[in-house]
C-alpha cells in the first residue's frame, strides 16, 4: 500500500518547480492532491493528468494566496472534493531580488504579501482544518542561512516563515501536529536566474558535488510528511546538498 494512502494534501504553488515536483511525489506516495496555482491553469491541469496517469487522485484549484478570501475558498474546496485535509504544504511565493535601496514600496508589498501574509494565513487555515496526526510543511530558502547581496527583502520574508512554523509547531504538538521547514539550497528551476559562472562556483562548493533538482526537495518533504517523520517538528530541515 502507498505510504500516504487514504491522505489529503493541499500543495500551494504546485503547477510548476519545486512545488510541482512535491505535488506528483505526494500524489505517487498515494495522497490526493489539491494542485494550487495562481494563473497557470495549463501547467496545473498538466500535474493533475501526471497524478492521475500514475494512478492517483488530484484536482487543480485556483487560488491567489495573497488572497485571504482566496485561502479560506482553497481548503474549504478541498474538503468539500476529498473529505477533509491532512497534509499542507506552503510552496506559494514571489521574488524580488535588488539592492535594499533600490527596493520600492510596492515591491515590498508585494513580496510580504504572499510569502509572508499569505503564508501565515494558508498556515491558519491549515491549523483549524488539518486533522489529528496532520502534517505542515513550508517550503523556505537556504539563503535565510547563508544571506547573500539583493536577497533581503525575499529572505526577509521567508525568515518570517520559519518563525511562524516553529511556532506553530508548539501550538500544533498537542494534536500530534507537525509542522516544520524545509530549506532548499540552490535548485535548478524557471526561476533560478543566475550567471553562469555563479551557478558553477556553487556547484563547486557544494560537498555532494551537483545542483539540486525539485525532486530533491520533493523527497525531504515527502520524509517529513510520512510515517516515518512523526518525531520531526518545529525544524528547520536544510536541503541543499552540503551547500547550505
Amino acid at each position: 500500500m502507498a505510504s500516504l494512502a487514504g491522505k489529503v494534501a493541499v500543495v500551494t504553488g504546485s503547477s510548476r518547480g519545486i512545488g510541482r515536483a512535491i505535488a506528483q511525489r505526494l500524489g505517487r506516495d498515494g495522497a490526493a492532491i489539491v494542485v494550487n496555482y495562481t494563473k497557470n491553469a495549463d501547467e496545473a491541469r498538466e500535474v493533475v493528468a501526471h497524478i492521475e496517469e500514475a494512478g492517483g487522485q488530484a484536482a487543480a484549484d485556483q487560488a491567489d494566496i495573497g488572497k485571504l478570501e482566496d485561502v479560506r475558498r482553497l481548503f474549504e474546496n478541498a474538503e468539500d472534493r476529498f473529505g477533509g485535509v491532512d497534509i499542507v504544504v506552503n510552496n506559494a511565493g514571489v521574488s524580488v531580488f535588488k539592492p535594499h535601496t533600490e527596493v520600492s514600496e510596492e515591491e515590498f508589498d508585494r513580496v510580504f504579501n504572499i510569502v509572508a501574509r499569505g503564508t501565515f494565513f494558508a498556515l491558519q487555515e491549515a491549523a483549524k482544518r488539518v486533522r489529528e496526526g496532520g502534517r505542515i510543511v513550508n517550503i523556505s530558502s537556504g539563503g535565510t542561512v547563508t544571506s547573500g547581496p539583493g536577497a533581503g527583502l525575499y529572505l526577509g520574508g521567508k525568515a518570517a516563515v520559519e518563525q511562524f512554523g516553529m511556532a506553530l509547531a508548539k501550538e500544533l504538538g498537542p494534536r500530534g501536529v507537525t509542522v516544520n521547514n524545509v530549506l532548499p539550497g540552490m535548485t535548478r528551476t524557471d526561476g533560478l536566474i543566475m550567471p553562469k559562472d555563479a551557478i558553477e562556483q556553487a556547484v563547486a562548493m557544494t560537498p555532494l558535488g551537483r545542483l539540486g533538482e525539485p525532486e530533491d526537495v520533493a523527497s525531504v518533504v515527502a520524509f517529513l510528511v510520512g510515517e516515518d517523520g512523526h518525531w520531526m517538528t518545529g525544524q528547520n530541515v536544510r536541503a541543499g546538498g552540503g551547500l547550505v
